[in-house]
């Protein structure tokens, strides 16, 4: 059973390893041609603390970071086909912008 929430590690300000939060926040449904995924595994890279400290290219937060990912299909969006519910999956989400994956 899914909830309309869902848990993630967000930060509300710029800095280090202390900024960052666990967090209830409400769960994406997806758009045209995207999937929601179950995160298992998400990845911890340098890009993910450069963001942290500095904001890069995502600017000023709040955000929830992460581009990495392994889990299972919840939900696809329309015009989705290559996926259905229940499939695992990995990768990385789209570099800048596509951030997100440090969540349920």
């Amino acid at each position: 059973m899914t909830t309309n929430t869902m848990r993630a590690i967000s930060q509300d300000v710029l800095g280090g390893p202390e900024v960052l939060q666990v967090v209830e926040l409400p769960r994406p449904a997806p758009g045209t041609s995207e999937i929601l995924v179950k995160v298992r595994a998400a990845g911890l890279n340098p890009t993910d603390w450069k963001h942290r400290a500095s904001g890069l290219f995502l600017g000023e937060p709040p955000f929830v970071l992460g581009w990495d990912v392994a889990g299972t299909v919840e939900a696809v969006g329309f015009g989705v086909t290559l996926f259905e519910p229940g499939d695992e999956v990995f990768g990385m989400l789209p570099y800048p912008h596509g951030v997100g994956s440090h969540a349920d």
